[in-house]
C-alpha cells in the first residue's frame, strides 16, 4: 500500500504531501482553467453547430439570450419541413457517436459525473469527455432540447478524474475534485461562480452539505469563471433581468407562495415524465442508436406548433422577461410551454440523446413563472406587478431548485445568471416553500445523487469516520 501510495510521479508525490492550503491551490486552479476552457470550446462547438444546423439547413435562427448576443431570432420557419428533418439527423449522428466510441457519454451527463464522486472518482474516461462534447453539440445544434451544462460539468468533472488517476490521490481528495469539476463547469457556461461552488458542495446530497468541497469551490470556481470571461466575456447570460426591482411591500409574498407551490408540481411532473421516458425507452424495441433519433424526430414535430421548445430556449426565457415580448407570445402557448418543454427534453435525452437538463429546468421554471403572470394579469389581480421579470427569475429558481434538491446553490445560480439579486427575498419564500414540498417525496432530476454523507459512507463500506481537520500549513 505504501508503494502505490508513492506512485503518480515526482508532481503526485509533491501534491499529496502538500499542506490543506497548497494542495487546493494547486488542484483548484488546474480543474478551474480546464473547466474554463472545456466550457468556453462547448460553447464554441454548439454556437456553430446551431447556426449550421438549424440555421443553414433547416433556414431557422433561435432567439439568442443578451449574454450570447441577444439576436430576436427568426420571425417564422423558411423550410418547416426540414426541421424535423434536422433535429432527427442530428439526433441520429449524436447517438451513432455514442454508441460507438463512448457509451456512457449517453444521457444528461450530470449523473455519471455525481455516481463517479460516491463509487470511484477515477472511472470518468478521456474519450468520454471529447464524446460527450460533439454528441450534445450535434443533439441541441440541431434542435434537441438540452442544455449546455451537462456536457460542461463532465469535461470539468472528467478532468478531475483524470487528475486522481495521474496523481494517485485519495478517494476523498478524489471525489472533491470530481465535485469541484461539477460545480465549476457549471457555473462557468452560465456566468454563475458563486453558484457553481456552492453547487459543488451540494449537488452530489439531497439532504446534505459537503462543507469540504465549498472552499475549494471558491478558488476552482473564480478561476473558470475568469476564463471564460476573459475570452467571451462576462456580462450576465440573460443580462440584468429585474435591477430595478425593489422588495417593498410584505404583501408581495403571497404571489411566491402560490408560485413556490406550482413550481414544485411543475418539477415534480419534470423528473417523472423524464424517467418515465427512461423507462419506456429501455422496454422499446429496436436499437439504441434509433431511438433517440425517433425522439428527435418527434422534437422536430412539435417545434414545428411550440418552436419554443427547440434547441435550448434561453432566448425564449430571454423574452419572457419583457412584457412586450412576452405579451407578443400567444397565451396557450405560455400556458402549455413548461409541458411542452418537458415533453421535448425528455423525447431529446431522456431516449438516450445527449445534453444537460438543468438548462432546460431553468426554461420550464422560466415559463411557470411566466403564465402565472400572465394569468395575474389577464384578470387585474391586486398586487400583480408591471413587468413579469420577478416572477419569470422565481420561477427559474424555484422549479428547478427543488427538483435538483439543490435551493441555495439554484438560487445564486439564476441571480447571478439575471443580475437579479434583488428579487432574493421572494426567491426564498418560493424556493424554500417549493423544495419543502419536493423533499416530502423521493423524487430527484438527479438520480445519483446520495441521501447524505452517512448514507454515502455507508453504501461505500466506509467506517463513517470524518477526516481530521486540514493542516495549519502551505
Amino acid at each position: 500500500m505504501a508503494e502505490t501510495r508513492e506512485t503518480g510521479g515526482g508532481l503526485g508525490g509533491f501534491v499529496r504531501r502538500s499542506g490543506y492550503i497548497r494542495k487546493w491551490l494547486i488542484l483548484g486552479i488546474a480543474i478551474g482553467v480546464i473547466a474554463g476552457l472545456g466550457a468556453v470550446v462547448f460553447y464554441l462547438a454548439l454556437d456553430y453547430a446551431g447556426d449550421f444546423l438549424l440555421g443553414d439547413l433547416a433556414g431557422y435562427r433561435i432567439p439568442k439570450p443578451v449574454g450570447d448576443g441577444g439576436d430576436p431570432g427568426s420571425a417564422g420557419f423558411d423550410r418547416p419541413w426540414a426541421i424535423p428533418l434536422v433535429v432527427c439527423g442530428g439526433a441520429l449522428v449524436s447517438a451513432w457517436l455514442v454508441a460507438k466510441f463512448a457509451p456512457e457519454a449517453e444521457g444528461h451527463g450530470t449523473d455519471s459525473a455525481i455516481e463517479a464522486v460516491h463509487t470511484d472518482p477515477r472511472a470518468i474516461r478521456g474519450r468520454a469527455i471529447v464524446i460527450k462534447t460533439i454528441a450534445s453539440a450535434l443533439t441541441i445544434g440541431s434542435g434537441g432540447s438540452g442544455g449546455r451544462e451537462g456536457p460542461a460539468a463532465q469535461i470539468s468533472a472528467g478532468f478531475g478524474s483524470m487528475l486522481t488517476r495521474w496523481l494517485n490521490l485519495s478517494d476523498e481528495d478524489g471525489r472533491i475534485a470530481v465535485s469541484l469539476g461539477i460545480g465549476s463547469g457549471i457555473g462557468a457556461i452560465f456566468g454563475a461562480p458563486l453558484g457553481g461552488a456552492v453547487l459543488a458542495a451540494s449537488i452530489v446530497y439531497r439532504r446534505d452539505f459537503d462543507y469540504r468541497a465549498l472552499i475549494p469551490g471558491f478558488i476552482t470556481s473564480a478561476t473558470a469563471y475568469s476564463v471564460l470571461g476573459s475570452i467571451l466575456g462576462f456580462d450576465p447570460l440573460f443580462g440584468f433581468v429585474a435591477a430595478d426591482y425593489r422588495f417593498d411591500s410584505p404583501l408581495d409574498l403571497g404571489w411566491f407562495v402560490v408560485l413556490g407551490i406550482v413550481a414544485a408540481g411543475v418539477g415534480y411532473l419534470y423528473a417523472r415524465i423524464f424517467y418515465g421516458t427512461v423507462a419506456l425507452t429501455a422496454r422499446m424495441p429496436g436499437h439504441k442508436v434509433l431511438k433517440p433519433a425517433v425522439g428527435g424526430l418527434a422534437v422536430g414535430l412539435l417545434g414545428l406548433a411550440i418552436p419554443q421548445v427547440l434547441a435550448s430556449g434561453y432566448g425564449w426565457a430571454q423574452k419572457a422577461t419583457a412584457t412586450d415580448t412576452l405579451m407578443a407570445i400567444p397565451l396557450w402557448i405560455v400556458l402549455l410551454l413548461p409541458l411542452a418543454k418537458i415533453l421535448a427534453t425528455s423525447l431529446s435525452i431522456g431516449t438516450g440523446g445527449s445534453g444537460g437538463i438543468f438548462g432546460p429546468g431553468v426554461v420550464v421554471g422560466a415559463f411557470v413563472g411566466a403564465a402565472l403572470w400572465r394569468l395575474g394579469d389577464l384578470v387585474d389581480a391586486p398586487g400583480i406587478p408591471d413587468s413579469p421579470a420577478t416572477f419569470v427569475v422565481v420561477g427559474m429558481m424555484a422549479c428547478f431548485g427543488s427538483v435538483a434538491h439543490a435551493p441555495l446553490a439554484v438560487m445564486i445560480m439564476v441571480a447571478e445568471m439575471t443580475g437579479s439579486f434583488s428579487v432574493i427575498p421572494c426567491a426564498m419564500v418560493a424556493v424554500g416553500i417549493a423544495y419543502m414540498l419536493m423533499s416530502r417525496t423521493d423524487v430527484s432530476i438527479y438520480r445519483a445523487q446520495r441521501l447524505d454523507r452517512e448514507a454515502a459512507d455507508a453504501a461505500r463500506g466506509d467506517d463513517g469516520r470524518r477526516p481530521p481537520p486540514p493542516e495549519a500549513t502551505t
